[in-house]
Parts: C-alpha cells; sequence; structure tokens
C-alpha cells in the first residue's frame, strides 16, 4: 500500500504585472482618449451597423419580399455608414494635416448634403 502523500496545491501564479485584459485596456484608452464629438459619431457608426445586419438577417431568414424594398434600406444603410465614416474621419483631430482646407463645419456639411443626395435616390428606388 503506497503512502498518503498531502493533498497538490495549484502552483502559484506569477504576478501579472500590469498586464489586464486587453479588451478593458482598449476600452479605458478609447473612453480616456476619444472625444465626445468622435464617440457619438462612433455610435451612430454601431447603429447603421447593426441596422444593416438586422436588414440582412430578415432578408435571409424571413423574406426579401419586396426584394427592391430591401435593396433601398440596405444600400441606405451602408451609404449612411460610408458618409458617416467619412465624416469622422474629416472631424478627427489627429487627421488634421490630411485635411487641412476642410474645417469641422464644412465636413459636417458635406455630410449633410451627401446624406440627403443619398436618401433622395433611395427614395426614388423604391418606386
Amino acid at each position: 500500500m503506497a503512502p498518503k502523500s498531502a493533498p497538490s496545491k495549484p502552483a502559484p501564479k506569477p504576478a501579472q504585472a500590469g498586464t489586464s485584459n486587453p479588451v478593458l485596456s482598449l476600452w479605458k484608452s478609447y473612453n480616456e482618449q476619444t472625444s465626445d464629438r468622435l464617440r457619438f459619431i462612433d455610435a451612430f457608426l454601431v447603429f447603421l451597423m447593426l441596422t444593416g445586419v438586422v436588414q440582412f438577417v430578415y432578408c435571409v431568414l424571413v423574406t426579401n419580399f419586396p426584394f427592391n424594398a430591401f435593396l433601398a434600406g440596405f444600400s441606405s444603410t451602408v451609404g449612411q455608414f460610408v458618409l458617416t465614416a467619412s465624416l469622422r474621419a474629416q472631424v478627427n483631430p489627429e487627421n488634421k494635416n490630411e485635411f487641412k482646407e476642410v474645417s469641422p463645419e464644412r465636413a459636417f456639411a458635406d455630410f449633410a448634403f451627401g446624406s440627403i443626395v443619398l436618401h433622395f435616390f433611395v427614395f426614388n428606388f423604391l418606386g
């Protein structure tokens, strides 16, 4: 019969100096370094992305009748996402060197005009 040994304890973990969850670190850095204006634009981008996903899933799982309505809605979402991403790039202070002649007001005016034109075409596509 083998002698009884003391219950083994798990090896102690080495000290994790400065290493934490990378997602939490990214989130903390984003909240500290991103202005409220850019966070608002990012929230709208997330909303547009989720709207596009919901439209696509609905089309695949439920129905795509009428198909032109799906195309109009989905292209509207994608087009608005592109316009908003362009606005974010132009308003971001880190991109001042690339957009020297474009003020934030001018960028927003371009965004608004592009959105109006986009939705005019989407409305006409619906029929």
